[in-house]
């Protein structure tokens, strides 16, 4: 249980904590309008930034080890794909050719 003076010195304290974060708000919100100012003058908007960070992000995961790997993998299957195709093109053909000569 809390004496009265501990309940006095927690209010106060709670009472100054609330003025701290709503002062903090403030210069929160004047700093973010400052940016807006600067980017416009700059002539970055919304769309640009997100190009940026999409492009950004496509890089990074590109970079990334499993991507490497991953795309090595399909890379290596789709060429492994490839090969049979033609093969069995090529096996249709033949029979093709041999049916015609028969």
């Amino acid at each position: 249980m809390l004496s009265e003076e501990e309940k006095e010195e927690l209010k106060a304290e709670l009472v100054q904590l609330e003025d701290e974060i709503t002062t903090l708000r403030q210069v929160l919100s004047a700093k973010e309008r400052h940016l807006v100012e600067i980017k416009q003058k700059l002539g970055m908007n919304l769309m640009n930034e997100l190009k940026q960070n999409f492009s950004k992000s496509w890089h990074d995961m590109q970079t990334t080890t499993a991507y490497k790997k991953t795309h090595e993998t399909l890379s290596h299957a789709g060429q492994k794909a490839t090969t049979a195709f033609s093969n069995v093109g090529t096996a249709i053909s033949k029979k093709f050719g041999d049916m015609r000569r028969k």
